[in-house]
C-alpha cells in the first residue's frame, strides 16, 4: 500500500505536526479533494476534522485545487499555487497536479477545523527520551 506523510496544522496555537498515513488510513485520503474535508479518525485523531489544504508528489509538484482531475499537466500560470511571479504581468509554464489526492503524492497539507476531547499534544506527542 501507499504512505503518506501528514501534515497536521493547528491554527489555535500555530503548531504543525507531522503524522505517518499508511494502510487504512492512507486508503480513507486516497480519491478525496484538495480543499475538502476529511474524519481524522483514521489518522488517529478521534473526534477532529481537518481540511486538506495541499499536497505533492514524490517530484515536488503541487496540487492545485482549481484544478479538476488526479494527473499532471503543463499550465501557463500568472499566480498562484506553483508559481510566484517576480515582475507584474510575467506568466511561465509549469507542471501542477490535480486536486485528487492519488497513490503518487507523498505529503499531505492539512488543518484542524473541528476539535477533539483530547489536546493535539496529548494525541501526538513523543515520548520523552530515557537519560
Amino acid at each position: 500500500m501507499v504512505d503518506f506523510k501528514v501534515v497536521l496544522s493547528d491554527p489555535k496555537t500555530g503548531r504543525s505536526y507531522r503524522v505517518t498515513a499508511s494502510g487504512g488510513a492512507a486508503g480513507a485520503l486516497i480519491g478525496k479533494r484538495v480543499g475538502g474535508e476529511v474524519d481524522a479518525s483514521p489518522l488517529g485523531l478521534p473526534g477532529y476534522r481537518v481540511a486538506i489544504t495541499g499536497a505533492s508528489d514524490r517530484n515536488g509538484t503541487p496540487a492545485r485545487r482549481d484544478l479538476p482531475g488526479a494527473g499532471r499537466r503543463r499550465l501557463l500560470l500568472a499566480g498562484g499555487v506553483g508559481f510566484k511571479p517576480v515582475m507584474d504581468g510575467q506568466r511561465a509554464r509549469k507542471t501542477i497536479r490535480g486536486s485528487e489526492i492519488t497513490q503518487d503524492f507523498v505529503q499531505i497539507n492539512v488543518k484542524v477545523t473541528k476539535y477533539g476531547e483530547k489536546t493535539l499534544d496529548e494525541l501526538l506527542s513523543e515520548p520523552a527520551p530515557a537519560e
